[in-house]
């Protein structure tokens, strides 16, 4: 990256740092500036870019370019040297074949044999990679170039022909249908006879090779090849690369192709190769390009993944540990003990889990002489926890069958790690595994008069734990009582004087996730103890009526805590609940318009803006406008079906003619007169949020001849209550049946299903 920028942020931390030097857009500028700069001053450029992008094809690139333009060809090789095996791209080695033919074009029959040898070496590698068409082409291009003396030079120059444009008509790329083409003019124009059984035989290979080369393509299409490898950052796009690269891997282990196991794991190697280009620092793709080797039988290959893993990953333990434990199957001891010790060289990250893997190991391999001898050196070091004793000693005791040696291990642990109540809880576990109930409670008792109460709260609810599981009624009252003394004034128990609560009853008779009540009784519990401590605190009245919502959002900790039983109980978020509407499709949620703001014609609840709403209102009749301002604001579903009808029967609406229905198969009012929707297909807005699809002519007198039929059955069917009501205030007013149906269809336009849905 640029020497001042990384001075820039020189003062920051090593995150920042870190992260700036793999600034993508940074790179690509540098990248950009080097090519305009003398070959001095760009290869400097270039070496700092490509040590931080080793698997950047098109820096690879532009640096070797460079040294070609210049005619160093030395320098050119090194380059070559260094990149051309870690970067399968096949840009970068179209570069390398046109090096090569430019240095051996005047070397006569001997230069000629060297280009063959490096399209062979080239198509070896990046032959199967689905833009290698042209690379075919232009090799059998030059075969065909080659000069043929005698009529022996001239058939084995045919023989390599026919052998490269077989290889090339079954590997599915993107010109095989030209190199297929070019294959049978080829043999047409040698032999016919001889043509019309090798094409037979090939056809299929080809057709097969056709059909994989379209299916591989839809998972090419999703990577971009442009991508530059960086530490993973959580980005959509990063996470969509490794996604699709995922996919393609999948794909090519199940041998689409059908070939054999051979070609099949070179063309899954070389997949997995291009797939590291893009994401080097993915220990997960590591691992599972290192897990396929060994699955495969070949550990040697995947020894040499994890190498490369941990030289792309030097700070990765995971793939530390993996490698180890690969060495340690194959029975490479030595090699796996050199992984560990390099866990434990780096002293400014060494934790106690290394420690303890080491000891593991130490004891599988060596012995348990020599995993003493280490935990005795290890358990010095000032960054040594209490889990070293914790796992050495359960290691004597469960490996060894040494119960005497575990305890010494325990007892000398105590005696640094007392105040430690992890510490504690695991040598009082270990204890009752010796059934040693008279020394756990002495442990628990000690601890207790050490630990300052703000610590003490897991010891205590371990030492009532073993009472109620193991002591009679007296001490388990008795301990019960203690622990509310010693936590009395602590977050956990509250202020209030120590009383027994049915809440220790519950702790008193359950068993593993077996309780004497019903988890709605111990949210009664729960809520009651929470009021209980908070009796002198002010507690809103939306509080005490939300009930256990407010309960579950308040204090969820201190009831998982209090009633583990209770952790089970999964709460929804109730401010995040969104009242279910049915227009809703492909999981697209459409938007809704509030009736307030329609009238206020402001704003809309969706993304439409207040000049949207103008337009709407400008297409309606003074009527419609009059009606919708009118209607009340929807807090539901669907508007009250009484105060709609009510609205509609006080408005001035133009009635439809009894028994048909509108012709424009619009919702009433939304839109503009019939002569503007002749061959339409345009959307509108529905007052209650929807959006409405103009049906196209062709299907209008269906529709037609459809509504028609609907509305003589919902005419012939008995009134459900609101039309019954509707019919009753027509009545009294003198309305006629026309208006009837007018409102019938308004009405269901605006309350949708449930508008005239039966009580």
């Amino acid at each position: 990256m640029p020497e001042d920028s990384s001075k820039k942020d020189g003062d920051g931390d090593e995150d920042g740092d870190a992260n700036d030097i793999y600034n993508v857009e940074a790179a690509e500028i540098l990248a950009k500036e080097a090519q305009l700069l003398p070959m001095s001053e760009a290869a400097p450029i270039y070496e700092q870019l490509l040590s931080t992008f080793p698997t950047a094809a098109n820096f690879w690139k532009q640096y070797v370019e460079a040294y070609i333009s210049i005619n160093n060809d030395e320098a050119t090789k090194q380059i070559f040297s260094r990149c051309l095996l870690n970067c399968l791209h096949i840009s970068l080695w179209r570069c390398y074949i046109r090096f090569i033919r430019k240095v051996n074009e005047k070397k006569g029959s001997e230069g000629l044999e060297e280009t063959r040898k490096a399209f062979d070496f080239m198509l070896g590698y990046v032959g199967t990679d689905i833009s290698a068409g042209p690379v075919w082409m232009e090799y059998i291009a030059f075969l065909k170039s080659m000069p043929a003396v005698t009529t022996q030079e001239e058939s084995q120059r045919m023989i390599s022909v026919r052998k490269v444009y077989q290889k090339a008509i079954v590997t599915p790329t993107h010109h095989i249908e030209q190199l297929w083409k070019d294959y049978e003019n080829f043999e047409n124009s040698i032999n016919r006879a001889l043509a019309k059984g090798l094409l037979s035989e090939y056809q299929p290979k080809y057709n097969s090779a056709r059909a994989v080369y379209r299916e591989r393509k839809k998972y090419i299409d999703e990577i971009d090849w442009n991508f530059l490898a960086i530490p993973p950052t959580g980005s959509f796009k990063e996470e969509q690369q490794c996604v699709a690269w995922k996919k393609l891997l999948a794909f090519e282990k199940g041998n689409p192709q059908r070939i054999d196991s051979a070609s099949s794991s070179r063309h899954i190697t070389f997949t997995y190769e291009q797939c590291l280009m893009y994401m080097y620092h993915y220990p997960d793709l590591w691992y599972d390009y290192a897990a396929w080797h060994a699955k495969n039988s070949s550990l040697d290959s995947a020894a040499k993944v994890f190498q490369r893993a941990l030289k792309a990953l030097p700070d990765s333990s995971l793939l530390k540990y993996a490698y180890a434990e690969l060495e340690e199957s194959r029975g490479a001891v030595q090699a796996a003990k050199k992984i560990y010790e390099s866990l434990l060289d780096n002293n400014a990250s060494i934790t106690s889990l290394a420690h303890i893997q080491f000891i593991r190991f130490l004891r599988r391999t060596e012995g348990v002489e020599a995993a003493r001898k280490y935990f005795l050196d290890a358990q010095k070091l000032s960054n040594c926890t209490y889990h070293l004793f914790v796992a050495y000693a359960m290691m004597a005791f469960c490996l060894d069958k040494d119960a005497k040696v575990a305890r010494n291990v325990f007892e000398a642990g105590l005696k640094k790690f007392i105040n430690e109540p992890g510490y504690i809880i695991e040598y009082a576990d270990f204890l009752c595994h010796l059934n040693d109930d008279r020394n756990v409670r002495a442990l628990f008792e000690r601890a207790l008069s050490v630990l300052p109460p703000e610590n003490s709260g897991e010891v205590w609810k371990r030492f009532v734990k073993f009472e109620q599981t193991y002591g009679d009624l007296a001490s388990i009252l008795k301990v019960e009582l203690r622990r509310k003394e010693a936590l009395s004034g602590t977050a956990e128990e509250g202020s209030l004087a120590p009383d027994t609560t049915l809440r220790d009853v519950v702790s008193r008779y359950s068993f593993m996730d077996l309780c004497p009540c019903s988890f709605k009784e111990l949210d009664h519990l729960a809520r009651q103890e929470w009021l209980a401590r908070n009796i002198d605190k002010k507690v809103d009245k939306s509080f005490l009526l939300n009930g256990s919502n407010a309960l579950e959002k308040a204090s969820v900790g201190q009831l998982n805590k209090a009633y583990p039983q209770c952790s089970k109980i999964v709460y929804p978020d109730t401010s995040r609940m969104a009242i279910y509407d049915p227009r809703q499709t492909n999981g697209s949620e459409l938007p809704a318009v509030s009736n307030s703001v329609i009238l206020a014609g402001t704003s809309l609840t969706g993304s439409r803006s207040s000049k949207a709403v103008d337009e709407i209102l400008k297409s309606l009749s003074p009527a419609l406008v009059a009606f919708i301002s009118n209607l009340p604001v929807v807090e539901g579903p669907s508007p009250d079906v009484d105060a709609v009808l009510a609205i509609l029967l006080q408005s001035n609406i133009a009635a439809v003619a009894t028994g048909k229905p509108p012709t424009s198969h619009q919702p009433p009012g939304l839109g503009p007169s019939t002569s503007d929707l002749s061959g339409s297909s345009k959307t509108w807005l529905h007052p209650n949020g929807s959006s409405y699809r103009q049906p196209s002519s062709s299907k209008r007198k269906d529709l037609e001849s459809k509504d028609d039929d609907e509305l003589t059955t919902v005419q012939s069917k008995p009134l459900p209550r609101d039309m019954f009501r509707l019919r009753q205030i027509q009545r009294s007013r003198g309305a006629s049946t026309s208006q009837t149906g007018s409102a019938a269809s308004v009405g269901s336009a605006f309350s949708g299903d449930q508008s005239i849905s039966s009580s």
